[in-house]
C-alpha cells in the first residue's frame, strides 16, 4: 500500500506527525515520498532521511526550547531567532543534501519579493529548513538563491501537490493540523519559551499582548480558510486531522502525549487510506493518466 505524504505546519502541533508516521507504518503503508512545510517541514526532511518514527521522537524529546530561539547579529527584524534552529539541523541532519535523501522529499516557502510559493527539493537541506519555518514576523526571512523565503504555511498549510509531484499516481494522504472552519479560535498565551513563566504572565495582561493575542487569532481564521481552499483546490485522496486545536504554536507539549493524536487520526482515517490504495482505486488513477 504504497502512498505519498503532505505534512501540513503548526507550531508544536506538528509533533502528532510521529504518530501519524507510526502507525502509517504499522499498518502496512509504504510512504514513498514526503513533503513538508514549517514544522511538518522539519518531520519531513527527518523522515526522509532514514529516521524512524520513534528516532525523531527522541531527538524532538532532547531539544531544549530556552536555547532553540535565540538571535545570530546577523538575522533580519523578527520577535525570535533562527540560530538555535540551525544549530539543532546541523545536529540533528548534519550537511545534507536533498540527493542524498532516502525517500523523495520537497519542502514549501513563500518568496517575498514574488509572493508565490516556492519548492524546494534541491541544494541543502539545512538552508530549505530553514526557510520553511520562518513564520513571518516571529522567524527571520532566509535568503536563498535570488528569493527571500518565509514559512510556506503562508500560502498553502498542506502541501498537497509537492507531495503529489514527488509521485506521480499514487495517493496522497494530507495531515492537516488546522482546526475545521468554523470551530472557536482559542485566545493565545504569550508562550515565550526564553522568559520565566512569571514573567510571561505578566507580559500577557499588557497592551501588546493583548494585541498580539488578537493579531494571532485572526491568523489563524486566515490560515484555517487557506487550508480549506487549498484542500478543495487539490483534492487530496485522503484527510488526516489529528486533535490538535488545543496546542498553540510555541507551546512545550508532552511530544508522546501529542503523537499519540496522530495514532489516533489515522485510525479514524483507516478506511479510507484502505480503500484509495486498493486495486479499484489505483485503477481509476491509471485510466485518469492515460
Amino acid at each position: 500500500m504504497d502512498i505519498s505524504l503532505a505534512l501540513g505546519g503548526g507550531g508544536a502541533k506538528g509533533n502528532s506527525h510521529i504518530g501519524v508516521l507510526r502507525k502509517l507504518e504499522a499498518e502496512g503503508f509504504r510512504i514513498r515520498a514526503v513533503a513538508g512545510t514549517s514544522f511538518g517541514g522539519i518531520v519531513a526532511a527527518l523522515y526522509a532521511s532514514g529516521r524512524t518514527p520513534g528516532q525523531i521522537e527522541e531527538i524532538f524529546s532532547t531539544v531544549d526550547q530556552t536555547r532553540l530561539y535565540g538571535r545570530a547579529p546577523d538575522e533580519g527584524p523578527s520577535l525570535l531567532g533562527l540560530a538555535g534552529a540551525s544549530k539543532f539541523f546541523e545536529e540533528a541532519l548534519g550537511p545534507v543534501e536533498f540527493s542524498d535523501l532516502k525517500l523523495p522529499c520537497a519542502l514549501t516557502a513563500v518568496d517575498l519579493k514574488s509572493s508565490r510559493e516556492v519548492v524546494l527539493s534541491e541544494g541543502s537541506v539545512h538552508e530549505a529548513l530553514l526557510a520553511t519555518i520562518a513564520l513571518p514576523g516571529i522567524f527571520p526571512p532566509r535568503r536563498i538563491r535570488d528569493w527571500e523565503l518565509v514559512d510556506g504555511g503562508t500560502l498553502d498549510p498542506v502541501p498537497v501537490q509537492a507531495a503529489r509531484a514527488l509521485a506521480p499516481g499514487l495517493p496522497v494522504a494530507a495531515v492537516v493540523l488546522t482546526a475545521p472552519v468554523g470551530e472557536p479560535t482559542r485566545m493565545f498565551e504569550v508562550s515565550l519559551p526564553y522568559l520565566p513563566g512569571v514573567i510571561t504572565k505578566r507580559i500577557a495582561h499588557m497592551r501588546f499582548a493583548q494585541a498580539f493575542d488578537i493579531f494571532l487569532r485572526s491568523v489563524e481564521i486566515v490560515n484555517r480558510q487557506m487550508a480549506e481552499l487549498r484542500l478543495a483546490a487539490d483534492a487530496p485522496d485522503v484527510i488526516v486531522r489529528p486533535a490538535v486545536s488545543h496546542i498553540q504554536l510555541l507551546d512545550e507539549v508532552d511530544i508522546r502525549e501529542t503523537a499519540k493524536l496522530g495514532e489516533a487520526a489515522v485510525e479514524a482515517a483507516l478506511p479510507e487510506l484502505k480503500r484509495v490504495t486498493g486495486w479499484t482505486a489505483k485503477l481509476v488513477r491509471m485510466l485518469r493518466r492515460v
